[in-house]
């Protein structure tokens, strides 16, 4: 099973990292290392996932390719 793709950069104006999960609109958090910021997404995805289904809303599968991997 294919698993989301998860960004991770430095955010200066923030002064910390963010990490995001492009499928999920809206998924992401913050932290002072990288390996923090990551940590919080994969909480964020869970809870983003969790209430998705305690709303009956869908869930998007994985479908997010940079640019880069596209390249072949």
């Amino acid at each position: 099973m294919r698993d989301y793709h998860i960004n991770v950069f430095y955010s200066e104006e923030d002064e910390g990292y963010i990490a995001d999960i492009p499928d999920l609109i809206h998924c992401s958090s913050f932290g002072s290392t990288p390996e923090e910021a990551l940590q919080e997404v994969l909480k964020a995805k869970k809870a983003w996932i969790d209430a998705a289904h305690a709303n009956g809303k869908a869930i998007p599968a994985p479908n997010y390719r940079p640019a880069i991997y596209q390249v072949a």
